[in-house]
């Protein structure tokens, strides 16, 4: 019975310790996973090596007309100017500032010719001839009632150049609203230097050529800004500015203007002194006469000529100037304009444009062009 047991007993060298046998699993299983991390690193070295032979030299660098850009960078502008950003986004896109002055790719610098219109420009076939020529050297934004639909041709200069727009009410906040708006719009082509606040009623009383050069001549910006000790001047301000405005540096001035872009940059993303004119610059006070006039002129008095490059006739009085008819254009109206006020601010040049004029005035306007503007 005892040997019948013992036939029965695996011999030693075949006897297994249960206890041994997780170790071992879980060893092999770890072997198993060096093998799997061995073979990805392999597997990782060699696309890392392919993909980086397929690269661009990091030297190399794409020239600015390429699909490659961001698109604030190409130039010209896209053809429409429509986005889906909000103002938010726009506003801060916009005032984005290049801490290094040079540009890593060719720039022709542009002058942004900016209207500010209800509805139509019927000066449209003398800005046709004064731009004729020149079309790397300017870009044009239209702000207008969001309802209205311009009828501009495929083939005009204006066409498809409405910005996202709001509607503007005289003589409020609204209207400074639409100015940033543009300015907002403008600064996104970097190749934008000199940005023109234009209404419908406005032309151009030099070449471009004049106007271009002048502008790059000079290294002021043109807003017109004084202090105004009447009704219509610091009896619009308002106590409640303080501290951050105090009636000495209060400002009145035509809201047409020229500025360069690092001020236009300035205007459009300042907040301290927009919200103090926002909520307590209202009728009788009009924003657009003292908002950026006082703003710029605390914070850059220096870079200010302190006047404006658009000649109007204020001479009748009142709170709007002359609009000049179809009976006022003849030629020794804009020679007076250049005799009597000639200075030598501008190169040589003290009005570059000049408003209010009617639409009826557009016919005699293209007659004299080439005889009076030189275009």
């Amino acid at each position: 019975m005892e040997e019948g047991k013992n036939n029965n007993v695996s011999p030693p060298f075949l006897r297994i310790n249960p206890s041994k046998i997780l170790p071992l699993r879980i060893l092999e299983f770890l072997l198993h996973l060096l093998a799997i991390g061995i073979s990805f690193s392999f597997l990782s070295m060699f696309l890392i090596q392919y993909i980086g032979s397929t690269q661009i030299p990091i030297s190399s660098f794409t020239p600015p007309n390429s699909s490659s850009l961001p698109c604030f960078m190409k130039s010209p502008s896209p053809p429409s100017l429509m986005h889906d950003m909000n103002e938010t986004e726009l506003f801060w896109r916009a005032s984005m500032v290049h801490l290094i002055n040079q540009y890593p790719f060719p720039r022709t610098k542009k002058i942004a010719f900016m209207f500010l219109t209800k509805g139509s420009l019927p000066m449209e076939p003398l800005w046709e001839r004064f731009f004729n020529g020149h079309h790397e050297l300017y870009s044009i934004y239209i702000h207008s009632s969001p309802s209205y639909q311009h009828n501009f041709t495929s083939s005009s200069i204006f066409y498809k150049r409405k910005i996202p727009s709001q509607t503007v009410e005289w003589g409020t906040m609204s209207m400074c609203d639409a100015e940033r708006r543009l300015l907002a719009n403008a600064l996104l082509d970097v190749s934008n230097e000199w940005f023109i606040l234009l209404s419908e009623s406005c032309i151009p009383i030099q070449n471009f050529s004049s106007v271009y050069g002048s502008l790059s001549r000079s290294n002021l910006s043109f807003m017109g800004s004084f202090d105004d000790p009447r009704k219509s001047g610091r009896g619009r301000y308002s106590l409640n500015m303080r501290p951050e405005i105090d009636i000495t540096q209060w400002r009145k001035g035509s809201q047409w203007f020229e500025v360069e872009r690092r001020l236009a940059v300035h205007m459009i993303s300042d907040s301290i002194y927009y919200q103090k004119f926002k909520e307590f610059c209202i009728p009788p006070c009009y924003a657009d006469e003292h908002y950026f006039q006082t703003m710029m002129s605390i914070k850059f008095p220096h870079l200010l000529a302190n006047r404006t490059i658009t000649w109007i006739d204020w001479s009748r009085g009142g709170a709007h100037p002359k609009t000049f008819r179809k009976k006022d254009i003849k030629a020794k109206l804009f020679e007076w304009i250049r005799e009597e006020h000639g200075c030598d601010l501008v190169g040589g040049l003290c009005f570059l444009f000049a408003r209010k004029f009617a639409p009826d005035t557009l016919d005699p306007l293209l007659q004299i062009s080439s005889q009076v503007f030189g275009f």
